[in-house]
C-alpha cells in the first residue's frame, strides 16, 4: 500500500520554498507521495507542479480543488500543466467544497452540487484525455474553439474526488478514478464508502477505484497534549454535514475520534486497519501539529511502512 503525506507550510516566510524543502525530506524518509490542500491562499495545482519538478520520483497531488467558482477548462489547464511539469506524477483531487465558503467567498449559490460534479467530471475527462471538449450540460458548457491540449500531458490526469456521501460516491465511481475520503475511519470505509464507490465503478464498467484515505495522525509520546491540538485544528470540520456524517459512520462524535495519535505500534496498527478496510493508499495529514521532532518521527514510521 502506498503511503504519503499532506504538506502544510502556510506559516513559513516563503510557503513555496518551505514546501519544496519538506517534500525533499518526505521523499528521503521513504514516503511515496505529497499532497496539497486548496483554500484561498496558495494555488495547489501550481504548487504540486513545482514540487514534483523539484523532487523527482515523488508523486504529487491536490486534495482537493473545490469545483464551485471554477470551470473545467481552467482546471484542465492547471492539471495538464502540472502533469507535464512532473512527467506524469500529478494527481488531481476535486471536491464539492463547503457551502459557507462557496457562498461567502465567491458569492454564488451552493446549488445542485451532485449534478455539477457529474457535469464537471464529464467535461474535465474529455479535456484532460483529448485536449478538446464539446460538452453542453444544464449547469456547465465546455467547448474548445481552440485546442486545450498541453504537450507533455498526453497520458491524461488521474481524477479523484473527495467523496463520502452516497450520491457523490456513485458519481465518482462512474466518472472518476478514485476517491479521497477525509475524516472517514476504517469502519466507515469498510461498511459504507468502499462498497458504494466500488459497486458504482463496476456497474459503469470502470476499473476498481483508488481509495486514497486521508488520515490525521502523529507519532508522539505526549498523546494528551497532541490530541488537544488536533481537536482544535479539526473543530472547523465539525460544522460541515458531510464530515459529521463520515465521523458518525466511523463510530465517532468528534473529528478527534478518527485521528490517530500514539506511539509507533499504535499508529502502525491503525494504518493496517485502513488497509484492511479497503484503502489502496493512505495519506497522513496534520503531522506538523506537534512540532518538527514528532513530525520527523511520524514520517520515519510511515516511510518504513511504505517500504
Amino acid at each position: 500500500m502506498a503511503i504519503g503525506v499532506a504538506l502544510n507550510a502556510s506559516d513559513a516566510d516563503n510557503e513555496i520554498d518551505a514546501t519544496v524543502a519538506l517534500a525533499r525530506e518526505a521523499a528521503d524518509a521513504g514516503l511515496r507521495s505529497a499532497w496539497f490542500g486548496q483554500r484561498f491562499g496558495v494555488d495547489s495545482p501550481a504548487l504540486a507542479g513545482i514540487v514534483g519538478r523539484e523532487v523527482p520520483g515523488l508523486q504529487v497531488g491536490t486534495s482537493a480543488v473545490p469545483i464551485f467558482g471554477r470551470h473545467p477548462l481552467l482546471v484542465s489547464s492547471q492539471a495538464q500543466t502540472a502533469q507535464a511539469a512532473t512527467h506524469g506524477r500529478y494527481h488531481l483531487g476535486l471536491a464539492l467544497g463547503a457551502q459557507h465558503l462557496v457562498e461567502g467567498g465567491f458569492g454564488i449559490p451552493f446549488e445542485r452540487p451532485i449534478a455539477r460534479l457529474r457535469e464537471f467530471l464529464t467535461a474535465l475527462r474529455q479535456l484532460t484525455e483529448t485536449g478538446t471538449a464539446d460538452f453542453h450540460g444544464e449547469l456547465l458548457t465546455a467547448t474548445t474553439p481552440i485546442p486545450a491540449r498541453v504537450p507533455g500531458a498526453e497520458g491524461g490526469v488521474p481524477l479523484l474526488v473527495a467523496a463520502m456521501g452516497p450520491q457523490a460516491l456513485r458519481v465518482s465511481g462512474e466518472l472518476a478514478d478514485g476517491i479521497l475520503p477525509y475524516l472517514a475511519g476504517p469502519r466507515a470505509l469498510a461498511d459504507h464508502i468502499v462498497p458504494a464507490v466500488t459497486a458504482a465503478a463496476e456497474a459503469a464498467g470502470r476499473p476498481a477505484p483508488r481509495i486514497v484515505a486521508l488520515v490525521n495522525g502523529v507519532v508522539t509520546d505526549d498523546v494528551e497534549t497532541v490530541r488537544e491540538r488536533v481537536a482544535e485544528r479539526l473543530a472547523f470540520y465539525e460544522k460541515i454535514p458531510s464530515y459529521i456524517r463520515a465521523i458518525g459512520l466511523s463510530g465517532g462524535r468528534r473529528a478527534l475520534d478518527v485521528a490517530v495519535v500514539g506511539d509507533e505500534k499504535a499508529v502502525a496498527a491503525e494504518v493496517r486497519r485502513y488497509r484492511d478496510a479497503g484503502a489502496t493508499e493512505v495519506v497522513f495529514a496534520g503531522t506538523e501539529v506537534a512540532g518538527d521532532a514528532d513530525r520527523r518521527r511520524t514520517w520515519a514510521l510511515l516511510g518504513e511502512l511504505a517500504g
